[in-house]
């Protein structure tokens, strides 16, 4: 699998500056509610890998930040807590459906946004930009890696 994804979260529930803030900068990435986003966590993602920390369900959405896995998956408890909005009634301790993993913020960039992205045909293949793409995590190429890590960050 890839070494680079592209983690989506609403900066309501955690900003890239909330995970930089965290303790190590690290936060649980809680909430996943999809199978194939679960089964990018589970089967595809390393500690290590590169991700492009992207806010959603906001004014602006876009890219804000780079960070990194930083551990393996494990059981997401939100899944077992009635009062948390991703409580799962058909989970179960001894089998539970929702993982979720540690990811660790690097830095903070500037905001690519969706319509720079789109502007930029070497991005154009790239899976948050596909028509009906709702994933909270995606894979990322190495070649789109490195153009928006290069190209449009700079560094």
């Amino acid at each position: 699998m890839t070494p680079y994804w592209l983690m989506k979260s609403e900066p309501e529930e955690c900003s890239i500056d909330d995970a930089l803030a965290a303790p190590q900068a690290t936060v649980p990435w809680t909430g996943v509610r999809n199978y194939q986003a679960r089964n990018f966590m589970r089967d595809g993602m390393q500690v290590g890998d590169g991700v492009l920390f992207y806010h959603s369900s906001c004014a602006e959405p876009g890219i804000v930040g780079i960070a990194r896995v930083a551990s393996g998956t494990r059981p997401d408890p939100t899944q077992f807590d009635p009062q948390s909005p991703y409580f799962d009634a058909k989970s179960k301790p001894e089998a539970p459906r929702w993982l979720l993993l540690d990811v660790q913020a690097l830095k903070k960039t500037r905001l690519i946004g969706l319509p720079e992205l789109r502007a930029t045909p070497e991005l154009a293949d790239m899976v948050v930009l596909q028509r009906g793409s709702r994933l909270s995590i995606t894979p990322v190429s190495e070649a789109h890696w490195r153009w928006i890590t290069q190209k449009m960050l700079g560094g």
